[in-house]
């Protein structure tokens, strides 16, 4: 027994991703491609435990109304779109046209791109057109780091009661003990912003490089 997380070997990892819902040849198959295509970005790609973990909850919250911030090759949009209820939509926003070709197109493969409406710019901005009141279920951050609170506050006051926010890459490898860059500083910062935010009661889970969970009162 232990009375906090335990680090993953490789072999562990594996072990873990071997014993929950199996990434099927779709999700197989994008993340081999985006490890070919962008080997030095490959790694903005969400753990495939992550992705499961995603369609688990959004499906789990009966999510009808989803946002993603920072969509990338599409791994998590794909995961979070599978998880919808039935006439669920995901609204995502991203910045490259060349990254989210890539998603478009498994979009497509995995039978979910009617379900996903694409904006592209930055999300500072197209976050603001989005309709201003509390009718979101579910919202993932998961872009630039220096970003996030922007993003967080558009988006906590568009949550419905009960709603649920999750951030990724809030442990930064560890180094928000030690911030070494403008990233990691913006991290640290950000999570003191959650901890003291009195409109959500937050969890911080060591999925990945750290995944907040935010339920919206």
């Amino acid at each position: 027994m232990t009375t906090k997380s335990i680090p993953l070997t490789d072999e562990l990892h594996a072990y873990l991703v071997g014993h929950g819902s199996p990434p099927d040849e779709v999700i197989r198959d994008l993340a081999e491609e985006t490890r070919t295509v962008l080997p030095d970005e490959a790694s903005m790609q969400v753990a495939p435990e992550q992705a499961a973990f995603l369609t688990f909850l959004v499906r789990l919250l009966g999510v009808r109304q989803a946002v993603e911030v920072g969509t990338f090759t599409g791994l998590s949009s794909l995961a979070i779109a599978r998880g919808l209820a039935d006439g669920g939509r995901l609204t995502c926003f991203d910045i490259s046209e060349e990254y989210t070709g890539i998603a478009r197109r498994y979009w497509q493969r995995a039978e979910v791109a009617d379900r996903i409406e694409l904006r592209i710019g930055p999300a500072g901005d197209t976050l603001r057109e989005l309709p201003h009141e509390r009718y979101l279920d579910f919202a993932f951050i998961d872009a630039d780091k220096t970003g996030y609170p922007i993003y967080w506050a558009e988006l906590v006051p568009r949550m419905r009661p009960g709603g649920v926010i999750a951030v990724d890459n809030v442990l930064r490898e560890g180094r928000v003990l030690a911030p070494q860059d403008v990233n990691d500083r913006a991290i640290a910062a950000f999570n003191d912003e959650v901890l003291a935010d009195v409109r959500v009661d937050a969890v911080m889970l060591p999925i990945a490089d750290g995944l907040t969970l935010a339920r919206v009162r």
